[in-house]
C-alpha cells in the first residue's frame, strides 16, 4: 500500500489468564503451531506493507529483546520498555517519539491473525486514508472464536461506531485500529485506556469502523489458545 503509516503492537501485559504458561514466558511469545503470537503480529503488519513496527513491553522485557534480535528484519522493529504499564492508550502515546508517521495501525498481540484477515485490514486502512478519522475493525459474534462474552463491545451504523446496548447485535473489537496521533492529544495523563478515547470520539460522532468478513481468533485464555492450535494441526 502506498499510504504511509507506522505499526504498533501492544505487548506489555502480564497475560494472567494464560497461567501457568505465562509464568515463564510473556504471553506474546507463546507459540501456536511453531509460530509465536508476536511473530504472527509482526508478519501480519509486514504483509500489510508496514515497514516500521513499534512494540511496547513490560513483563519479562529481556525475552522480547532476545526474540527481536533473532529476526532478520530487526532494523525495522523498535522495542519500548514501560517501567509501569501505561494501558493501551497510554502505551501508544508514550511511543510518540518513535513514530515516523502520525498515522498508526495499532494491533493487539493476543490475536491469531490469518491470511484472510489481510483483506479486512486493508479495507480498514483504505477507508481511514480517505477520512483520517479513527477506524476500528469489528468482528461479528458468529465469526469470533476464543471469546466468551455474551455482550458486544460496539454496534455500527452507517460506518459510525456506537457502544453496545442490551438487545443490540453483537460485535467485538478485533484488536486492530487505525488512528492519527491527534486522537490522543487531549489526554494528558500518562496512563489511560483506549476506551476513554473511543468514548470521547463516540460523543463527538467521530468514531468509524468496518466489519470483518473473515473469521477472528482471540487468544485470551487457554481455551482460545487450544482452538487456534487446532486450525493448522
Amino acid at each position: 500500500m502506498s499510504f504511509n503509516y507506522s505499526g504498533m503492537i501492544l505487548a506489555a501485559g502480564f497475560g494472567k489468564r494464560m497461567m501457568p504458561l505465562t509464568r515463564d514466558i510473556p504471553k506474546p511469545l507463546i507459540k501456536i503451531n511453531g509460530v509465536s503470537l508476536l511473530d504472527n503480529s509482526i508478519n501480519f503488519l509486514t504483509k500489510l506493507g508496514c515497514k516500521e513496527i513499534i512494540i511496547n513491553t513490560h513483563y519479562k522485557h529481556s525475552q522480547f529483546e532476545n526474540f527481536i534480535d533473532r529476526r532478520n528484519d530487526k532494523k525495522n522493529i523498535k522495542l519500548i520498555y514501560e517501567e509501569e504499564i501505561l494501558d493501551t492508550g497510554g502505551g501508544v502515546k508514550n511511543a510518540y517519539p518513535y513514530f515516523s508517521s502520525s498515522n498508526i495501525l495499532v494491533i493487539n498481540s493476543d490475536i491469531y491473525w490469518q491470511e484472510n484477515n489481510l483483506v479486512d485490514a486493508e479495507l480498514l486502512i483504505k477507508f481511514y486514508s480517505k477520512k483520517n478519522h479513527m477506524h476500528l475493525l469489528l468482528s461479528k459474534k458468529e465469526n469470533s472464536f476464543g471469546i466468551k462474552k455474551s455482550t458486544g463491545d460496539f454496534i455500527i451504523k452507517d460506518h459510525k461506531i456506537l457502544r453496545f446496548n442490551a438487545g443490540d447485535k453483537i460485535f467485538y473489537y478485533s484488536g486492530l485500529q487505525m488512528l492519527h496521533l491527534n486522537n490522543l492529544k487531549d489526554f494528558y495523563v500518562k496512563k489511560f485506556s483506549f476506551n476513554e478515547v473511543w468514548d470521547q470520539l463516540i460523543y463527538q460522532n467521530l468514531l468509524f469502523g468496518k466489519i470483518m468478513s473473515s473469521n477472528w481468533y482471540h487468544i485470551g485464555d487457554l481455551q482460545g489458545l487450544n482452538i487456534a492450535r487446532k486450525l493448522d494441526s
